[in-house]
């Protein structure tokens, strides 16, 4: 029977991109979507939340009320994961990424409200919803600042690259925790069992 695409059979390839093509990769995604799923946890459990956000480098942000589920949840853990991705058609276009950080919540007196608040385009959503546009939304900016990403992308495995690439934060921002690493190779994936 012919295959469509026969590079999806046979074991996944191993191979890394170097950090400058998987960062072009990761943030093509990011500009080419709007809507992520939020993972928080509070005390009364999980939370995954569908969210519409923007994006400033490897920094997802998004508003929200401050009473919501969310907000409750990031008062407690700021500690989160955020699942963006492409609308599936088949393996070949599975695409998509974790990103994992701290939520920040900051109002406009805050000293990095300034660096975000350009990128974060709320007028479409005030068009929508028949908001004047001399009043921009006075509600706390979120956002995340990626500490590690996971990014999956089949269509990696036709130039011989494993679906499934890892990045970390370098340098300032970064947590002194984190390091380049593949921990599919050390067995330390998140979210799943380790052996």
């Amino acid at each position: 029977m012919p295959l469509t695409n026969p590079w999806l059979a046979g074991p996944s390839p191993k191979k890394r991109l170097d950090r400058e093509r998987l960062e072009e990769r990761i943030l093509n995604l990011l500009s080419s979507q709007n809507m992520c799923v939020l993972a928080t946890a509070g005390p009364e459990g999980p939370l995954a939340t569908p969210v519409r956000y923007f994006h400033l480098d490897f920094a997802v942000m998004f508003s929200t009320a401050p009473g919501s589920p969310k907000m409750r949840n990031l008062a407690s853990d700021p500690r989160v994961s955020v699942g963006i991705f492409a609308p599936l058609v088949g393996q070949a276009s599975s695409r998509g990424a974790q990103l994992f950080g701290r939520a920040r919540v900051l109002s406009e007196h805050d000293r990095d409200f300034e660096h975000y608040w350009p990128a974060f385009r709320w007028q479409s959503d005030h068009v929508e919803r028949s908001r004047s546009l001399d009043e921009p939304p006075s509600g706390p900016l979120v956002v995340i600042e990626a500490q590690r990403i996971v990014y999956t992308e089949h269509w990696l495995r036709r130039e011989g690259f494993a679906p499934r690439q890892f990045w970390t934060r370098r340098g300032e921002g970064a947590d002194p925790v984190a390091e380049d690493r593949d921990p599919e190779a050390e067995g330390t994936v998140p979210g799943r069992p380790a052996g």
